[in-house]
């Protein structure tokens, strides 16, 4: 396995957020890798590796970025079945302990002796040779690639129910601007008589009133109730999202 892993789209809309699981061979034994992932403008990842195998960190994000490219990822490895092999030591570690070891002697019992049983509770000192690197990235390029594969599909079905929600709530939308557009000529009419009503009310019969002035208020009421630059922006914009919902149904 060579790292390059080429992210083929599937067909349909789809979510930000999924889940997948992938496992491949290891060591005798087994790896799984489990992907989480939820909506973020770019790519961030976050991995969790067994101590073992800790140093390819990079490796399976790399490997999770070039699949997902976008989104805020958390990766999850488990190494199950496998059998340790031998013990290696990290020798410049424990000599520095052991050095700290000394100097911390020197300064509070300068005659006891220091224990090389003490290295025992350091950590990191020892490590399990569970596979070699080639192996470890065969395998950690595999079971990353199956789980975000699994990602892939479940945002693909969260994306196909979204768009189709997406495009009841925009036919709705539209059902409700072609009842604007009905309604928009006759809401200078209405104005009128509204106006007109008030003022009967108002005045009575103690006096009349100016109706060129009315006229004039009219004008300017029906100037500011005009929606026919907004309606056909709306309409446009529906027609937009239509093709863009219709683009991810192919």
């Amino acid at each position: 396995y060579d790292g390059q892993v080429v992210q083929t789209p599937a067909p349909g809309a789809r979510s930000m957020t999924g889940h997948g699981v992938g496992e491949a061979p290891f060591g005798g034994g087994r790896l799984e890798v489990e992907v989480r992932a939820v909506n973020h403008r770019s790519f961030e990842a976050r991995s969790r590796l067994p101590t073992e195998i800790a140093e390819h960190a990079g490796f399976v994000e790399e490997t999770a970025r070039r699949a997902l490219v976008r989104g805020r990822v958390e990766i999850l490895c488990r190494v199950d079945g496998v059998e340790a092999g031998a013990l290696a030591l990290d020798v410049g570690r424990a000599r520095a302990a052991f050095e700290e070891l000394t100097a911390l002697r020197d300064a509070l019992a300068p005659r006891e002796p220091i224990p090389l049983a003490l290295l025992g509770s350091v950590p990191g000192l020892f490590a399990s040779r569970v596979v070699d690197v080639r192996t470890a990235r065969a395998s950690l390029g595999l079971a990353p690639e199956r789980a975000c594969e699994a990602v892939i599909e479940m945002r693909g079905r969260e994306g196909d129910v979204l768009a189709a929600d997406l495009d009841a709530r925009l036919g709705l939308v539209l059902d409700l601007l072609a009842r604007v557009e009905d309604r928009a000529p006759r809401m200078v009419e209405h104005a009128r008589q509204r106006l007109s009503d008030r003022l009967d009310k108002l005045l009575g019969a103690r006096s009349a009133f100016d109706a060129s002035r009315v006229e004039q208020e009219i004008v300017i009421l029906a100037d500011r109730c005009d929606v026919s630059e907004e309606c056909t922006r709306l309409a446009c914009h529906g027609e937009q999202m239509h093709e863009v919902l219709g683009a991810g149904a192919e």
